[in-house]
């Protein structure tokens, strides 16, 4: 299968004054996540990826924007409702630290799969939702372009870690354990058998590895020979 790049939006102005944005709209990019998604965008100038999927919300669609002003080739770029941040409900638009006092904080926290938000989305819909999502473009974007295949879904931080928990093959209660980061780049193989993770919350290194094709075979018996990236 085709190779995705899960990158979670740039810091919100909502994110640095600790306020729950959900799907509030107007909720854009501060300086400090302006500048995280143009290291981003640099970061994956070097792959040449086949297309930019992104949340609707417009702190994604700028994230996006980073990421395709600096790709040689202009790559399909469509939005995908299935992307958009969990449905928070009630707790939609209140800070942190008021919401860390209610009675449900502690069940998001440690089971997260009985979470319903009250008046949104149950956690585990959240989930299905999402992968169904990323696994459906990853396979119409291996049957377009072939199993080489890179392209980038840009969403959000419980978005990406219920993404990654699945392909980690583990349950969603765990899912906090995960953590993603304003702007991160994680990395999701869907091989014939299993998904394969490469990486997960980075913020810095060459993704340059990226631009040959991925292995899609079985897992190489002591971890193999690793990535090469190609020449400059």
């Amino acid at each position: 299968m085709a190779t995705v790049i899960l990158v979670r939006h740039g810091r919100t102005t909502a994110n640095a004054s600790g306020l729950l944005a959900g799907r509030t709209p107007g909720v854009h990019l501060d300086e400090v996540g302006r500048d995280q998604a143009a290291v981003t965008g640099d970061r994956l100038a070097a792959v040449p990826l086949v297309g930019v999927v992104s949340s609707p919300l417009e702190r994604c669609r700028q994230t996006a924007g980073f990421i395709l002003d600096r790709q040689q080739a202009t790559p399909h770029a469509p939005v995908d409702a299935d992307l958009t941040e969990c449905d928070y409900g009630q707790w939609q638009g209140r800070t942190l630290t008021e919401l860390a006092i209610e009675e449900l904080w502690p069940v998001v926290q440690s089971q997260p799969s009985a979470v319903t938000f009250p008046g949104g989305e149950s956690m585990a819909g959240m989930q299905a939702r999402a992968v169904a999502a990323i696994r459906r473009r990853d396979a119409a974007f291996q049957g377009e372009h072939g199993p080489g295949a890179v392209w980038v879904a840009v969403s959000h931080g419980d978005i990406i870690k219920s993404v990654l928990a699945d392909a980690f093959g583990m349950h969603l209660d765990l899912f906090q354990r995960i953590s993603v980061g304003p702007a991160s780049v994680s990395i999701v193989h869907y091989g014939t058998g299993r998904p394969t993770v490469h990486a997960t919350n980075t913020d810095a290194g060459n993704l340059a590895w990226l631009a040959t094709s991925m292995h899609s075979g079985d897992a190489p018996v002591g971890g193999g020979a690793g990535q090469q990236a190609p020449p400059p």
